[in-house]
């Protein structure tokens, strides 16, 4: 099958080129002018829409197997194809805990059967996922996994996190770490900030994300493992890893959107204004904003982390910490960051898909002839309001419910295949 796309945009440099774009079963054929040219479609966008490289989540909760009632494959990457997204890695929190090749086939499987997209799984640091005792056989999976992470648990003995980066760095392997400390957490849920005191919450410190970021940098540095943070959301985060990158650490980091555009002023008495970690202070933004603009942080990543309604309706002390951010996510940044000159475009889809192809080994990430037809279609003009009753994810707890945002995905083309499409 071919296509050709006609009247296109494409960004170069700073700025945007119109030019057609031919592509011949899963690859792009050419990038220029074509007139003579057949294809079996022809789609005209008229100087209309962006097509960029698809873009790439590294840190998503799909809950596939295990806890189908809140997403499945299928609906988690329906949701990431209408939003953009060409594939996504998928957390190990899942049942059975993908900490061998057995449990991890359970997973495949349905991905095989399921996915519309490319989807990425991680296996866990240590068996069970418990974040302490034993790891898993990391030269066993590390063919069949983008990287290793026990997400939603930090690895609490030092020793444990040692071996595992050890072993790793032999095998030329990924530690994707939520670096969290529990002993610090003291039953905490929200941040420990002015809200949690106003209103008589139970605080979680920055410290205790920050303590294990010192410490997994450390172990980075001594190990010489390739190290991923997980969804920073401190200041002191950025310092360090600002610090440990001009040191010459292999650390890599994401922020998520919600980090860079929410703070604990912003909370409401709601569910959906829960997830972990949690939204910090201004200062905290301020200094996140700073580390995406100088390149200490890497990655924007969503955590996409559906719940059932029932999970997500007890309010911020009793609810499931999570929100669905897959569908929202190039709004909101565009929105609050492209549009108001803080970051170029350029630089948001850097960090939405050429930095996390680059870092985690995905193929694509160019608009160019030769290339993997993966495409996100965007328009920059497009006007909508979010509504969580809209989602394809089975999740529909966002904090962003009723913003009006700008900036919209309207088709995607995974390898040379329109899997969706949305133009008005």
């Amino acid at each position: 099958m071919s296509l050709l796309i006609k009247n296109a945009l494409i960004l170069k440099g700073s700025s945007f080129e119109k030019t057609d774009i031919f592509i011949d079963g899963s690859a792009v054929a050419g990038v220029g002018s074509f007139h003579c040219v057949s294809a079996d479609s022809v789609f005209d966008f008229k100087n209309k829409f962006l097509v960029v490289p698809g873009f790439v989540d590294v840190h998503v909760h799909l809950r596939q197997p295990g806890f189908s009632y809140k997403e499945t494959i299928k609906s988690g990457t329906m949701a990431a194809a209408s939003a953009g997204y060409t594939a996504v890695c998928s957390m190990p929190n899942v049942q059975p805990v993908p900490d061998c090749k057995a449990n991890l086939k359970v997973q495949t499987d349905i991905i095989k059967k399921d996915a519309v997209i490319d989807v990425f799984p991680y296996a866990s640091i240590t068996l069970g996922r418990r974040g302490a005792g034993e790891c898993v056989d990391f030269a066993a999976l590390k063919d069949s996994v983008i990287a290793f992470s026990d997400d939603g648990n930090g690895v609490q003995p030092g020793e444990v996190m040692q071996q595992a980066m050890k072993e790793c760095a032999s095998l030329g392997a990924i530690i994707a770490a939520h670096c969290e400390v529990d002993e610090l957490l003291h039953g905490g849920y929200i941040h420990d900030g002015e809200y949690c005191k106003a209103h008589g919450h139970r605080g979680i410190s920055s410290e205790s994300e920050w303590r294990e970021v010192e410490r997994d940098c450390r172990l980075a540095e001594q190990t010489g493992c390739r190290f991923h943070v997980c969804h920073i959301s401190t200041k002191e985060s950025v310092e360090i890893i600002r610090r440990a990158k001009k040191r010459g650490v292999n650390v890599t980091c994401e922020t998520a959107p919600h980090y860079l555009t929410l703070t604990d002023a912003d909370l409401k008495e709601n569910g959906a204004f829960k997830m972990n970690p949690p939204l910090r202070s201004e200062a905290d933004r301020q200094a996140l904003i700073e580390g995406v603009i100088d390149e200490t942080i890497d990655i924007i990543a969503t955590d996409h982390a559906p719940h059932s309604l029932a999970e997500k309706s007890k309010g911020l002390k009793g609810s499931a910490m999570g929100i669905s951010g897959i569908e929202t996510a190039f709004g909101v940044l565009y929105s609050a960051l492209v549009k108001t000159g803080v970051i170029t475009l350029r630089r948001l889809i850097d960090m939405m898909s050429t930095a996390p192809r680059k870092i985690f080994g995905i193929a694509g990430g160019a608009v160019e002839t030769g290339a993997i037809a993966d495409f996100a279609v965007l328009d920059l003009q497009r006007e909508w309001t979010v509504h969580s009753k809209d989602f394809i994810s089975m999740g529909q707890s966002t904090p962003f419910e009723n913003k009006r945002l700008c900036g919209k995905n309207v088709m995607t083309i995974k390898r040379g295949q329109v899997i969706y499409d949305e133009r008005v």
